[in-house]
């Protein structure tokens, strides 16, 4: 981790979950992703590498039932932690847009830290598991992490046949939106973007 003070670390534990998260916003995109779901760690290792974050996570849970949890408990924690780092968001940009090709597929992603929680998907995965991961769970994670956050989160892939090619493509727009947004404008002058005074 940096020397940034924009970090946070954030501890959920259910009966379900144990999970410790790490995010630092002024990183180098290095990551450690542990959730014992390959295809969900390789996800979020592209919201670190592409959205230059340095992030931590490690996630237990009872994968014996489902993945469920898991996926939803650690898009619960990341949200925190990203907002814990972001503080009172005095003087960041606030919103970020970016487009991701990946071979023959195109993703788009859009995100506002409005406080106001919502998510617009729209992935287009067609087949019942990406890796071996319920394809659901990426846009329920989509969905909660953006709950979880405060922000304003779209997401929705343009083009592609392939879904691993369009998931990855997703969630690295999805980095570089939030790269965009997370980022102190110093015009600023550490002014809060809104014209409410608050966000």
């Amino acid at each position: 981790m940096s020397d940034s003070d924009r970090t946070a670390t954030v501890s959920r534990q259910t009966a379900e979950t144990t999970i410790a998260i790490t995010v630092d916003l002024d990183g180098t995109g290095q990551f450690e992703i542990a959730t014992g779901l390959g295809f969900f760690d390789h996800m979020l290792s592209h919201i670190a590498k592409h959205g230059v974050f340095d992030v931590s996570i490690k996630a237990e849970g009872d994968l014996h039932v489902d993945a469920h949890h898991t996926v939803e408990d650690t898009a619960i924690a990341l949200g925190e932690a990203f907002r814990g780092a972001l503080g009172d968001k005095a003087g960041i940009v606030r919103a970020g847009s970016a487009h991701m090709p990946l071979d023959e597929a195109l993703a788009f992603a859009a995100v506002d830290l409005s406080g106001r929680p919502y998510a617009e998907l729209d992935l287009r995965l067609l087949g019942r598991t990406v890796g071996e991961l319920p394809a659901d769970l990426l846009a329920h994670f989509l969905e909660s992490f953006a709950a979880s956050l405060g922000a304003n989160v779209h997401v929705r892939t343009l083009a592609g046949a392939n879904d691993h090619h369009k998931a990855e493509a997703c969630f690295k727009a999805l980095a570089r939106a939030l790269d965009a947004a997370t980022r102190v404008d110093p015009r600023r002058g550490g002014d809060l973007p809104s014209t409410k005074g608050a966000l």
